[in-house]
């Protein structure tokens, strides 16, 4: 969930150019649902995959099939979903004012531990892109499944 402001003033997207990031297409739902809703100045965002091109880009368990680097990138990728399908609704990343809370739930065993060191990956490039003062508090499930095989989904 982010916060959009009425005047663009942060320059987050002058920042996105500066790292080097290309957002990829905004995702489009896989169901009956709308992806993202605006209520006053909030935009809340359906959950957002580690996808591509409308398919999982990376599939499995973090701590089973995958890995936790591989876990940290599909946070990443998700992120940049998420920032796609913001920039899409508010037209510019500079409408974001602040990020107010990211959940992020990780598909792993039930030995998994390392749940922090996942949802990192998302919240590392979140700081990159809006910086440390509009970094939203941050909620980490482990989970049996999730949608496409995703092994994890941000909300």
């Amino acid at each position: 969930m982010a916060e959009a402001r009425t005047l663009p003033a942060s320059g987050i997207e002058a920042r996105v150019r500066e790292i080097g990031l290309v957002l990829p297409p905004a995702p489009k739902p896989f169901g009956a649902y709308v992806a993202a809703v605006q209520a006053g100045r909030l935009l809340f965002l359906s959950g957002m995959l580690a996808t591509e091109n409308g398919r999982a880009r990376y599939s499995g368990r973090v701590g089973v099939e995958l890995d936790i680097d591989t876990g940290r990138m599909a946070a990443r990728l998700a992120v940049l979903n998420g920032l796609a399908l913001a920039r899409e609704h508010l037209g510019s990343l500079d409408r974001i004012a602040r990020a107010v809370r990211i959940g992020v739930a990780i598909a792993s065993s039930g030995e998994l531990r390392d749940h922090p060191k996942v949802a990192d990956g998302a919240s590392e490039l979140l700081q990159q892109v809006l910086g440390t003062q509009r970094l939203p508090s941050r909620l980490v499930l482990g989970v049996a499944s999730l949608p496409l095989g995703s092994p994890v989904e941000l909300s």
